[in-house]
């Protein structure tokens, strides 16, 4: 029997061309709806627990999106961009606004993928309707273009001279067809070594961190449940 990938993969992509293939991907799966109520930490077994469950958040968005655009032959790697969650441009509620202050650094998934010989941003976090509330949703992809990261990512210690991450607006120039990570963004050729630097880095976090956590997942992924409304 087929796996659940691979059938969601046919469903999603018979009969288009190319374009039409990685777009029609792309919004399938950006339209998932975002939740940090599931816990789905292992690259292998994700892309089917989220098509399974119907909803979940980047990391897994990610690797189901890698998983079907290598089927279409993309050449994939993946990139994790430190960022905080007490984010300016959300519109937060005061007691989530609140719980968001006490949140460590994060780290968010997307993927690069090789599009016409550029590398370009894809990104499929947040779904269509949490776009009335101000989420930077990536809609209206024409299969080509680099997408707004879904986050605002953080600098780091030395920046690069050619990228700006002021804001989750792409900056890569129309012709430039390097690899060239975002200030910040780390990339990575495969889930495992993904893996590694993401356990690396959340690894250190200390218990009073992981409880400000468990208290600000719940109430977010309540949030968004009524922006959906």
């Amino acid at each position: 029997m087929a796996s659940l990938v691979s059938r969601f993969f046919q469903e999603w992509t018979g009969g288009l061309d190319p374009r039409q293939g990685r777009i029609a991907v792309f919004e399938h799966i950006r339209d998932i709806p975002y939740s940090l109520s599931v816990s789905m930490t292992d690259p292998k077994t994700s892309p089917e627990q989220i098509l399974s469950l119907g909803k979940g958040y980047c990391g897994p968005k990610h690797y189901l999106l890698a998983a079907m655009y290598r089927k279409l032959d993309l050449d994939v790697v993946y990139a994790t961009f430190p960022f905080l969650w007490n984010d300016p441009d959300l519109p937060y509620p005061p007691e989530l606004r609140r719980l968001s202050a006490a949140m460590p650094v994060a780290y968010h998934l997307a993927c690069r993928v090789r599009i016409n010989g550029r590398w370009v941003l894809v990104d499929a976090t947040w779904d269509r309707p949490l776009a009335k509330a101000g989420f930077p949703v990536n809609e209206h992809w024409d299969g080509f273009a680099e997408m707004r990261c879904a986050v605002t990512p953080l600098r780091s210690a030395v920046m690069t001279a050619y990228c700006r991450t002021a804001t989750n607006e792409p900056c890569r120039d129309s012709q430039d067809a390097g690899l060239h990570p975002l200030d910040g963004e780390q990339d990575h050729g495969d889930e495992e070594d993904h893996m590694q630097y993401y356990r690396g880095k959340t690894g250190m976090r200390t218990s009073e961190q992981i409880g400000q956590i468990a208290r600000f997942y719940p109430a977010f992924d309540a949030w968004l449940t009524k922006l959906r409304e």
